[in-house]
């Protein structure tokens, strides 16, 4: 079996990619592992990187090296082939993939714990024909998640920091509403909204979580759709949300739905973003992959720690 590991050099604050070549020499070494180490050159440089390891027929484990952008990367790469798995070492500024794994997110940091660790299999959310792990957003949260690399280089700020000085950016400069048209299972609603995000895991924006009860393997996907609301009452509400604690929102503005498909059409461009990685068009169709992901960690990882 193969041990390859991506990595993004441009990823996080530092760039580790020495730390990942000792880890690498440290399994082959240790453990007389074959590794080896391949250092993307660009944006969809791990997607290529992890498909041609893929292509090769043979077993191969991937370590993506980097943040939530690099694992959507391998991920996009190896879904829906039996012979890969991936795993991933962070190595970002907001790491949000990895909070799904609660107490165990640390053991995630060494390669030790992880070349010989348990396969799981995880949902995918198919968004345009990008394969996204956690959350695919559209709305407000993606116009912050466009914007929030602009405040990732300043020395002082976390993930978590970076991600609300954009929402305090977005707030005071951009329009929280759009005029979209919805459909969830072929129901469609015309109307203004300020987001729909549909998700498979928990986290995103350095932290929030919109769907505490979404599950990564359950083969159920979690749609919020949050109305227009004037900027006050999304300061008010913003927290909550971020919670999600959804009893403290009005009822009126939000809803949860578990669609299998969901649809928004629109005259101007929607800013998506999954996993961090955003784009615009003008209609998004957002549904359960049919591609599976196969994800290693540390023995006995569950991808639903906090969810208990």
């Amino acid at each position: 079996m193969r041990h390859v590991f991506i990595i993004n050099p441009k990823a996080g604050k530092q760039d580790q990619t020495a730390r990942i070549y000792a880890m690498a020499d440290a399994l082959r070494t240790r453990h007389g592992l074959t590794c080896e180490c391949l250092l993307t050159s660009g944006p969809g440089g791990g997607t290529e990187l992890a498909r041609r390891a893929a292509e090769s027929g043979e077993e191969v484990r991937l370590y993506a090296c980097g943040g939530d952008g690099t694992i959507y990367e391998v991920a996009n790469g190896i879904a829906g082939f039996h012979n890969a798995a991936m795993t991933c070492i962070p190595a970002g500024t907001g790491n949000d993939f990895l909070k799904n794994f609660g107490d165990q997110m640390p053991l995630f940091s060494d390669a030790e714990n992880l070349w010989d660790g348990d396969v799981c299999t995880l949902d995918l959310i198919d968004c345009n024909g990008r394969l996204c792990t956690t959350i695919a957003c559209n709305g407000i949260d993606a116009q912050v998640a466009e914007s929030v690399h602009r405040y990732g280089d300043i020395p002082f700020l976390s993930g978590r920091g970076s991600y609300l000085c954009s929402v305090a950016a977005n707030f005071l400069f951009k329009g929280i509403g759009h005029r979209w048209t919805v459909s969830l299972d072929g129901r469609e609603e015309t109307g203004e909204y300020a987001l729909v995000s549909m998700c498979n895991g928990r986290y995103y924006g350095g932290g929030s979580t919109p769907v505490p009860q979404a599950r990564m393997d359950d083969g159920v996907l979690h749609t919020v759709l949050i109305k227009k609301v004037s900027r006050a009452t999304f300061a008010r509400l913003f927290p909550a949300y971020s919670a999600g604690d959804h009893d403290a929102l009005p009822p009126e503005l939000i809803r949860v739905s578990t669609a299998r498909e969901v649809r928004i059409r629109a005259e101007r461009d929607i800013v998506s973003c999954v996993d961090g990685e955003c784009f615009r068009s003008r209609e998004v169709v957002m549904t359960l992959s049919d591609k599976k992901l196969r994800f290693f960690g540390p023995r006995g990882c569950d991808p639903n720690a906090t969810a208990r």
